[in-house]
């Protein structure tokens, strides 16, 4: 399978709740970040309105769509996604309708596709779609989760809903673990060091673990602290069949596969 080039996934959000405090803007300051996004090397910027961390509680489409459009508007009359792909981080049919009618062309659903809606909208827009996995929802998705097998359940997962995705005549898909998302540390460090296995779609993987918890269940940190960790995770990831890393940090992003990248090209003697 040819290699695809890594791509960095920067994170905006524009509510008040998102568990990195650092990534949360609004309006024109909103705007300023991506730009700089852009200078630093990112190739998707991936807008979000709701939290989706552990506990976190859902909203009204109607509010999500009032934290968000401010900033879509902004991103539409500037033509910013001349320059880059934008992707929307819901799963609110009316939302992402809004979004994709105005420059964005990924849908980023931590549901997976759950909602025909979402199906129908992503299709008629000849959208992108990230296909994440999930076990339960943000308010309890973390209260021992249990797999059979993490990797072969998640695969199964992944099957049914790339074939609900073909029905609806959504093929450009992306895929998405999901780590933290119904996993405990010893999921998320399978399914990174098995990440390799899901390639066998023939679709791009995602790896979104930037400054996740799992790094404070391995190295006492707090999410401020959480860099170093994010990038060892990432790298790792890039190197077991990730082509898209989604992150906080982009500018970092930028220098470390730059270096891998480099040190992957020299021929071994």
């Amino acid at each position: 399978m040819k290699k695809n080039k890594t791509k960095i996934m920067g994170i905006i959000n524009a509510n008040e709740d998102s568990f990195f405090k650092n990534s949360r803007f609004y309006g024109s300051n909103a705007v300023l970040k991506i730009e700089q996004m852009i200078i630093d090397g990112a190739d998707i910027i991936d807008l979000g309105g709701v939290s989706s961390r552990p506990g976190s509680v859902a909203v009204s489409w109607e509010e999500e769509l009032s934290r968000v459009k401010p900033i879509i508007d902004l991103i539409y009359e500037e033509k910013l996604y001349e320059k880059v792909k934008f992707s929307l981080d819901s799963y609110a049919p009316k939302v992402l309708d809004y979004a994709l009618s105005r420059g964005f062309s990924i849908v980023n659903d931590i549901t997976g596709l759950e909602n025909d809606e979402v199906c129908k909208i992503a299709s008629s827009y000849n959208a992108q779609v990230i296909i994440m996995h999930m076990q339960n929802n943000p308010q309890d998705m973390q209260k021992s989760p249990k797999y059979e097998n993490v990797v072969f359940d998640i695969d199964k997962f992944f099957k049914q809903r790339v074939e609900k995705a073909k029905k609806f005549g959504i093929n450009d898909i992306i895929l998405d673990v999901g780590i933290g998302f119904g996993k405990n540390l010893e999921h998320n460090l399978t399914l990174i060091k098995n990440l390799e296995y899901f390639t066998h779609f023939g679709f791009e993987l995602l790896m979104a673990a930037s400054r996740k918890s799992m790094i404070n269940s391995i190295v006492e940190s707090s999410p401020q602290e959480r860099l170093p960790g994010t990038l060892a995770i990432h790298l790792a990831s890039i190197k077991n069949g990730a082509s898209i890393v989604r992150c906080h940090d982009v500018k970092e992003h930028f220098q470390a596969i730059k270096v891998q990248e480099a040190i992957n090209d020299v021929e071994i003697l």
